[in-house]
Order: C-alpha cells, then sequence, then structure tokens
C-alpha cells in the first residue's frame, strides 16, 4: 500500500521515507554479514568443509557463498532493471528481494539443522535479498530528490543504517552476553537472525508507504520482457555517450572491489589475524596434546577466557565503525560540497591505501580498534559518496533504475572478483595476503579518479 500515486521530487516525506529504508535493511550487514552470524558461524562449522566433491576452508567456502549471490545479482538485476523501468514497478522488485532476504534471515534460526548445502544455499539467498533490493533502492535517488541534495540525503540515509543497526547489535550484545553458558550465547545468536529478518521486514513498510510505483500502465508479460530488453539497449547507448560517467564507474568498479570486501570479511580478519590473548595472564599450555587433569581444565578455561575476549572485542569495534561512520558520512558530503565529489573520494581512497598497508602488520587488540575508527570515518565517507556522485552524474532521465543497473551490476562483479581472490588468498596462503590484494584494487581505482574528467558543475 502507498500513501499516494505520483512521485514528487523534493518532498521531505518522500526523502525521509526512502532513507528509512537504510534503517530497516542496515541490520542485515551488520548482524548477519558483519557481526553475529560470522562468530556463530566459526563456532558451528568445521575448519574443513566438504561440499560438492571438493574440500574447502570455512572461510572460503563462505567467501565464495557470498560471491555466488552478488555474481547473481549482477545477472539478474540489469534486464529486471531494464522490465521496471519500462513497466514502472521497481517498489515491486525492491519489495521481492527485501522479503527473499528477511525470510533468508529468519530460516537462519534453523542453520544447525540444515544440511551442509541447504546452509549455504541459504547464506546465499539472504545475501541475494538484500543486495538485489538495494539495485532498486538506489535508484529512486535521482527522481526522490533535487541533485543538489543528493550528497546530503545519501548520507543521511547512511547514518540512519548506520544508527538503526547499531541499536540492534546493542540489543544483540546484550542477549548473547548476558548467556552463562556456551550454549545458550549460540542460542541467543540464533535468535538476533529472527530479530534482524523481522526488523529488516518490519521498518521496510514505512518506505513503502511512502514510496509509490510509478505506474506506466505496462503488464509484466513476455512482451515486457523484451521490451525491458530494449530499455537496457537504449540506456546503455545514452551511457556510453557520457564520458564522465564511463570513467567515474571503471574507478567505483576498482575500489569498491576492496572496500566491499573489507566490509563483508573483515570479521575473518579479526579472528584470524589478531592475538586476542595479548596481555592476559594465562596459561595456554592446551596446546600440547600430552596435557590432561587439572591442567587440561586450567588450559581450556584460558582458551574460553580468550575466545569471549575476541567475540566481545569484535562486536564492540563493529559498534564503534558503525558509530564514526555517521560523522564521517557527513564530513565527507560538507567537504564535497567545498571541493567537489572526485577530490574528496581520492582523499578517501588514499586513507583506504593506508589503513590496508597497516592492516598487516595489525596484531595486538589495540592496534586493532584503532584502525577500526580510522576504518568508521572512511567507511562512511565513501559510501554515501560513491551513490551521490552516480546519481549527480546521470542525465535528466527517467530511466533511473537501468542507469543504476550499471553501477549495481559492476559493484557486485567488483565486490565478487574480491570476495574470491580474499578467500583463495586465505586459503593458498594466509589473511594477511588477502589484504594486500585489497590495497592493490586501491591504488589502481585512485589512479583512475584522477582520469574522470571535470565539468561545468563540480562533482
Amino acid at each position: 500500500m502507498s500513501r499516494k500515486t505520483e512521485l514528487v521530487k523534493g518532498d521531505k516525506k518522500v526523502m525521509n521515507a526512502w532513507a528509512f529504508y537504510d534503517w530497516a535493511n542496515s541490520v542485515y550487514p551488520l548482524v548477519i554479514t558483519t557481526a553475529i552470524f560470522p562468530l556463530f558461524y566459526e563456532a558451528k562449522m568445521p575448519e574443513v568443509i566438504e561440499l560438492l566433491g571438493g574440500s574447502f576452508s570455512r572461510i572460503s567456502i563462505y567467501s565464495y557463498t557470498i560471491a555466488l549471490s552478488l555474481l547473481l545479482v549482477a545477472l539478474m538485476s540489469p534486464i529486471l532493471s531494464g522490465i521496471a523501468d519500462f513497466i514502472g514497478n521497481k517498489k515491486s522488485f525492491m519489495k521481492l528481494f527485501n522479503y527473499i532476504g528477511a525470510a533468508s534471515c529468519l530460516v537462519l534460526y534453523f542453520f544447525e539443522s540444515l544440511p551442509t548445502l541447504f546452509q549455504f544455499g541459504v547464506i546465499l539467498t539472504a545475501n541475494l535479498g538484500f543486495w538485489g533490493s538495494l539495485v532498486f533502492y538506489n535508484s529512486y535517488l535521482p527522481e526522490v530528490a533535487e541533485r543538489k541534495d543528493h550528497d546530503k540525503l545519501s548520507a543521511k540515509g547512511f547514518s540512519l543504517g548506520y544508527v538503526g543497526s547499531v541499536v540492534l547489535l546493542v540489543i544483540s550484545l546484550m542477549m548473547v552476553m548476558g548467556a552463562e553458558t556456551g550454549a545458550e550465547r549460540i542460542q541467543m545468536m540464533r535468535y538476533t537472525f529472527l530479530m534482524t529478518g523481522i526488523w529488516w521486514f518490519g521498518f521496510a513498510q514505512v518506505t513503502y508507504y511512502f514510496l509509490p510505483n510509478v505506474d506506466k500502465g505496462e503488464k509484466f508479460t513476455k512482451e515486457a520482457l523484451y521490451s525491458g530488453y530494449k530499455e537496457l539497449q537504449k540506456v546503455w547507448k545514452e551511457f556510453m555517450g557520457i564520458k564522465q560517467l564511463k570513467r567515474f564507474l571503471r574507478a567505483f568498479f576498482i575500489y569498491s572491489m576492496a572496500v566491499q570486501t573489507i566490509m563483508t570479511m573483515a570479521q575473518f580478519f579479526g579472528t584470524s589475524a589478531v592475538d586476542w590473548s595479548v596481555g592476559l595472564d594465562l596459561d595456554f599450555s592446551y596446546l600440547s596434546p600430552e596435557l590432561s587433569g587439572e591442567k587440561l581444565i586450567v588450559a581450556k578455561n584460558a582458551h574460553e577466557v580468550v575466545s569471549s575476549r575476541m567475540q566481545v572485542s569484535m562486536i564492540v569495534s563493529i559498534i564503534l565503525i558503525q558509530l564514526i561512520a555517521i560523522p564521517g558520512a557527513f564530513l565527507f558530503s560538507y567537504f564535497s560540497g567545498k571541493i567537489g565529489n572526485i577530490k574528496v573520494l581520492i582523499v578517501a581512497v588514499s586513507i583506504w591505501i593506508g589503513i590496508c598497508g597497516i592492516a598487516y602488520f595489525i596484531n595486538t587488540p589495540y592496534e586493532f580498534y584503532s584502525l577500526a575508527a580510522v576504518i568508521g570515518i572512511v567507511m562512511g565517507g565513501i559510501q554515501a559518496l560513491s551513490r551521490s556522485t552516480y546519481s549527480k552524474m546521470l542525465p535528466d532521465t527517467p530511466d533511473t533504475t537501468s542507469y543504476f543497473s550499471f553501477f549495481d551490476v559492476l559493484e557486485k562483479i567488483g565486490m565478487t572478483i574480491g570476495i574470491i581472490s580474499f578467500g583463495f588468498l586465505e586459503q593458498a596462503f594466509n589473511i594477511r595476503y588477502s589484504v594486500m590484494a585489497l590495497m592493490v584494487f586501491f591504488i589502481v581505482g585512485l589512479v583512475l579518479l584522477f582520469f574522470v574528467p571535470k565539468v561545468e558543475e563540480e562533482v
């Protein structure tokens, strides 16, 4: 149900409702992708997983599953976007992916009892739902806001997402860490998956109430499928004639490989690369296979202390990143109005290069916290500014969904390449080499940003 049938650019209620979808959906990447589910996954899954005749490390098979979901989004979104522009039903597609993702979060509650193939199938559909809905959500930005408001509105959306996701994560953290035993903690984690699905589905209804379909009177038929394809072809020809747009997307394609891979796999880096026993006076001789009796009990207790410290510390660092990302998004938006979007993006990508270089040498929890604070600032800035920069470069067109499908397809293909590279290098060498590979992506993206041509209205 929608409040009205016409979309009026600049309507504050519509703009706020659009931004509110970030509040609804951002609990998925924080609670499921980044914070709680990875801890649950590492606790319940064996080091080596046998699947479809192959043997994989649990991190590599997880990364490959996420990459496959992104590839599917990249394959589907262009033609669905063409259909959405032809029929005017982009909100229906947005809802479809939203509900697939939210339902998958609910199914994660039963993760342990599912066959292995179905376990990774649910991980795939949850991620497919999240990223698929964003294709249509992002395309509304140039339709609901004037060009001068794109940076601020994009930053507002991401900021609402950071706040909303932190609210649910804090509630989840209180539940998980309030448990007295490991088994109770796992059960609380499972409840957080249910809460995520309900939150995402429920709060999205606010957006859907105010954000209407722009119905063009067409039906979803075979003819619409063909017309959607023709619509995409038309937009592609227009797109190829805009040099600034093409060159920006090349740069975005490369540096977003690294940004999104870091956001997706950061939890695994923290649990694998950081020594969480630093500063604790504990007996770690449990590593000896000959250990038994009272010493074995002491060693197991020491291991439990370190494991609990790691889990709490990882979630606290994630909350820190989200909170710092809020002023980061608005800070980058402010400077983009002063010196232009491209110059601010050049600064942001340069900082990311430094982050990757430092991450290679990270070992202690305190170093990890410091790096997390810096990540928070640039994470909020580069996400919000990339989306608004692209929207400001678009021509005055009704085919915004098709245009944004190019943005989203390149983002998903880039993420696929980045995550597969991360998983391959982690399995073949170690996780620190994975981070250095991401540094290379940032360097190439930085170089390409310098070749984005200037225009009269600086972006």
